[in-house]
């Protein structure tokens, strides 16, 4: 039987500003003292469509879906801190898109509606654009909670949204490890 390959289309985070800034909150989380795991800084992504495990003629259709994509260039402003399901219950914690937050809502609609036409599946969830920095594993605290409040206007920076890609995602025991398989730059 075929191995299927894990993957999802996502927005990498590459500014080197936002990604300093994004490990210093993963430090700042983990000072908390609850039990969790932060998102490697080379593993820092703003998700457009979950794909999942498919087979490997799935994963040329997805690459020919990007490829029609038309979109222009944006820029994001990464800002504010929350979780969900919430702050008092945090299972994974996440920064938010301030400015952009349209355009992005945007992109993901197109890779999606590329997506149907081309018959590859993925995680219909409505989309939120956000980008994931931890995963709560134990219970929470007060100390989190607290955390999370005060952090929830801060301003991590911009970037500029110039390509969406298509990546692999192997989970082994020390966290995932991302390839990009497929890059389409945007117009």
């Amino acid at each position: 039987m075929e191995a299927k390959i894990r993957c999802f289309i996502a927005i990498d985070i590459e500014n080197p500003e936002i990604i300093g800034r994004l490990t210093s909150l993963s430090r700042d989380l983990t000072g908390t003292g609850v039990r969790m795991r932060t998102v490697a800084p080379e593993n820092l992504h703003l998700t457009l469509a979950f794909i999942g495990e498919i087979p490997h003629q799935l994963v040329k259709s997805a690459e020919k879906a990007l490829e029609e994509i038309h979109f222009s260039k944006f820029n994001i402003a990464i800002a504010g801190v929350g979780a969900f399901p919430s702050v008092t219950r945090p299972r994974v914690i996440w920064v938010g898109v301030k400015e952009g937050a349209e355009n992005t809502i945007r992109l993901a609609e197109e890779v999606r509606r590329k997506l149907r036409e081309y018959r590859v599946p993925f995680d219909s969830k409505p989309f939120v654009p956000h980008i994931t920095v931890a995963r709560v594993k134990g219970p929470s605290k007060p100390t989190l909670t607290k955390l999370l409040n005060k952090m929830e206007e801060v301003t991590f920076g911009i970037q500029e949204v110039e390509a969406v890609k298509l990546k692999k995602s192997v989970l082994t025991s020390k966290g995932p490890i991302y390839t990009t398989l497929h890059e389409k730059k945007l117009d």
